[in-house]
């Protein structure tokens, strides 16, 4: 994948995680985490583990820790 694919993802991936961060009573990773596994293309899903596996580079802490907890589900 392009560097501005990648781009683009940690874009997304960053601003459904800041939308989580703002709601009160929520745990953001968790709600950050069920919205990529509802709304996110299976690719997409793996193009952003490859991205945390890498370093995470550019993700937001709610995006980074949301994208290493999916990897842990479809581990299981």
């Amino acid at each position: 994948m392009s560097s501005d694919t990648d781009a683009k993802l940690v874009r997304m991936a960053n601003q459904i995680a800041g939308f989580f961060d703002t709601q009160p009573g929520k745990d953001a990773v968790d709600a950050t985490a069920r919205h990529l596994v509802e709304f996110w293309d299976p690719r997409m899903r793996a193009q952003l583990a490859t991205l945390v596996e890498q370093g995470g580079g550019g993700l937001s802490e709610t995006a980074h820790r949301a994208a290493e907890r999916l990897a842990r589900m479809q581990d299981a």
